[in-house]
């Protein structure tokens, strides 16, 4: 298939951070929200330089040698393309900032710099410094250094100039790194009773550069932000002699030392230091150096000081009404499936499905995948009691999770010295997959239960992102689960166990194979003038061989309807489809996480929920899983959440072949924002009445 027939996928992505842009700019959107939005399009444009470009830049060193790499056809003129939107996007960024700004000031929330501190103020910032940040920094005079001192990629650093009035010849150079992590970006002043006077940590800094340096006689001082962001790959060597946790290791290190990708810069630097941390650095006019406003990191953003006026009652998860009066959810799950709808329903189900089974004195085993994990988390809590109590536990913690491997190498030596079994991971293969399977002895048998679900086991995340997760005990599932876990934990031996899956899709062996076939019946249906349709929802769809089979379904006029929250690459109204493919984006207060697949399949509906997007390194780089819906109940729910998201004019935007991101409008229609009506849907299901907000 000819890329001209696709997206490019990196400028798909870039159009889909528009969209979290459009959500900043929304004056309908509470101003939290909107300062949480520009900290997640800033936080994303940094992952997207420190993987995509890097692999851009890769391809292009690489000069057409594929290694195991998806090349690209001119990687180059996406570079270009990127540089260009990049810009632009910034610049709209800036303007929705100034606005945020104004709107600030009307709540009487000011965001004040070291030039506009009142007495009071100031004796605050500079106590504040001897107490809170003096120990944290370390000023290096870079001039006299051999090579400029190793900068992290996830830091922000002062650029200064020292001058004395007395000589314009007699100048030096500083770096200081803001110790964001350890003190926090925002400190809060003392400020008159209604308002709030908000600094942020490099402004403290600022202030106190004369006491900084006062011994070296200087006594006028720019000062202005920068960061760097570096490529983010982590390269496994191939040194026989060393453990693949000593080889994760040394990736970590060697990423440290990442070629930088992007610099950014205040562009009222000082035009001398501008040049020389830009040949300091080796970096040519090509690589992304880009000017921007005082402020960087704005990924901070995300946990913008809580000053805000209260707003109405907000949305909080609720227990699923199926559990709601059982004293325990393990009862309930032997009778019968039960369908998570996180962030609606509480995750707290799972992590007592876990307690439970931690504590019941009849469960053997436990087994689980890991991925991401919540920093203090409460899964792992319950995993170790169950060790305790003397179960075997076995954990997969993939420790190749992109900028979570340190965290899973900490967690990795927790759960080891706690007698947790941990596997770390199949070679060339990411675990991605997200399933428990756990043992119950119950008279002379074992009965298994457990669940599977399109989200990460991680109780902090699980608030923010829509989520689904089959609680169950079908023993074709739980068998299929555990042909998994005998590959994971012998996987040297044969991947006869992936094959032998009957009821799981499962990558890579055939979920590809079976998706295609399921496409091809509806192409068979459509063609004798029946009725056949797919809805599909992903995080991404970016693999050609499957677009290439949804362009001859849309040939053959199966309808499609698909909703994807990033990454999409097909083209959706070309001349040969018996009918445009229909395919929105939402982007709302929840991210839109979760993968659902339904094939109408003559009437008799094949649902799945899964953990993998349909793009190349899941379907073919990593283990998923994909698990079919056969309750009915269960599956008229799911059904009826996606057309309620399908019907949403409010937050969905069209995911057109210009990437205009027009929102869906339906004239005088009743307004739907899918995520509120979704957690209507779901909350009258418990016999309640809500009264949430529609923020």
């Amino acid at each position: 298939m000819s890329k001209k027939n696709l997206q490019a996928r990196d400028i798909s992505w870039l159009s889909f951070n528009a969209r979290v842009l459009q959500e900043a700019n929304d004056p309908t959107v509470p101003l939290k929200q909107r300062i949480r939005f520009l900290g997640i399009h800033s936080n994303n444009l940094d992952e997207f330089f420190r993987v995509r470009v890097a692999t851009l830049r890769r391809m292009i060193e690489l000069g057409g040698k594929k290694g195991n790499m998806h090349l690209e056809d001119n990687p180059q003129a996406i570079l270009d393309q990127i540089q260009m939107t990049v810009l632009q996007q910034q610049n709209e960024f800036n303007r929705i900032w100034e606005d945020i700004l104004k709107q600030l000031n009307k709540e009487k929330v000011y965001l004040t710099n070291e030039q506009n501190l009142n007495k009071e103020q100031q004796e605050f910032v500079k106590n504040f410094f001897d107490e809170s940040v003096r120990a944290n920094i370390i000023p290096l005079l870079i001039e006299s250094l051999p090579q400029l001192p190793y900068l992290r990629d996830k830091s922000i650093y002062l650029g200064v100039v020292m001058r004395k009035t007395a000589s314009a010849y007699d100048q030096k150079y500083s770096l200081i790194e803001i110790p964001s992590k350890v003190v926090g970006r925002f400190v809060q002043l003392p400020s008159p009773p209604g308002e709030h006077h908000i600094i942020l940590l490099e402004d403290v800094i600022r202030f106190n550069l004369p006491y900084i340096f006062s011994y070296f006689g200087y006594d006028h001082f720019d000062a202005h932000i920068f960061k760097v962001t570096k490529d983010a790959e982590i390269d496994i060597d191939n040194d026989v002699s060393t453990s693949f946790v000593q080889k994760i290791e040394k990736g970590l290190k060697n990423r440290r030392k990442g070629k930088p990708v992007r610099f950014l810069y205040d562009k009222e630097m000082d035009a001398g230091l501008l040049e020389y941390l830009i040949r300091r650095l080796n970096l040519s006019r090509r690589d992304n150096i880009i000017p921007g406003g005082r402020i960087h990191n704005f990924r901070h953003f995300m946990d913008f000081p809580d000053v805000f006026k209260a707003q109405k009652k907000e949305r909080v998860p609720f227990t699923h009404p199926d559990l709601q009066k059982a004293q325990r959810v393990t009862e309930v799950i032997l009778q019968k499936d039960v369908m998570l709808h996180l962030p609606y329903h509480s995750f707290g189900s799972v992590i007592d499905l876990l307690r439970e089974a931690a504590m019941d004195p009849d469960v053997t085993t436990i087994k689980i995948t890991a991925y991401r994990l919540a920093p203090a988390s409460r899964v792992i809590n319950a995993l170790i009691n169950a060790a305790r109590n003397g179960k075997e536990v076995v954990v997969m913690l993939e420790l190749r999770a992109r900028f979570d491997e340190e965290n899973n190498l900490e967690w990795k030596e927790v759960l080891e010295e706690e007698g947790v079994k941990v596997l770390i991971g199949v070679a060339n293969l990411k675990v991605h997959a997200k399933l428990c399977v756990i043992k119950k002895k119950q008279g002379t048998r074992i009965i298994q239960y457990g669940f599977v679900s399109t989200g990460n086991l991680n109780e902090k995340t699980a608030r923010v992102y829509a989520d689904h997760c089959l609680l169950t005990s079908n023993r074709s599932v739980m068998a299929d689960i555990n042909r998994i876990f005998k590959y994971l934990e012998n996987p040297k031996t044969t991947i006869q166990h992936l094959r032998n899956c009957n009821t799981l899709l499962v990558c890579p062996n055939a979920m590809r194979k079976r998706l295609i076939a399921m496409i091809d019946r509806e192409i068979k249906t459509a063609k004798t003038k029946k009725t056949a349709k797919i809805y599909i929802k992903l995080n991404s769809l970016s693999d050609e061989l499957l677009i290439n089979k949804l362009y001859e379904a849309a040939t053959a006029g199966v309808e499609l309807n698909i909703i994807v929250r990033s990454i999409f690459c097909p083209k959706t109204d070309q001349r040969r489809f018996k009918q445009p493919i229909h395919a929105v984006s939402i982007i709302d207060e929840y991210l839109e996480h979760a993968r659902v697949l339904i094939f109408h399949n003559g009437g008799k509906e094949k649902m799945y929920i899964s953990s993998a997007d349909w793009m190349v390194r899941n379907l073919d780089h990593r283990i998923e899983a994909a698990v079919p819906i056969l309750q009915p109940a269960i599956q008229k729910e799911l059904k009826d959440i996606i057309n309620i998201q399908l019907a949403d004019n409010v937050k969905a935007r069209w995911l057109d072949d210009e990437l205009s991101n027009n929102y869906v409008i339906s004239g005088d229609e009743k307004k739907i924002r899918s995520q509120i009506e979704t957690y209507q849907y779901l909350y009258q299901k418990t016999g309640k009445h809500s009264e949430a907000s529609s923020h």
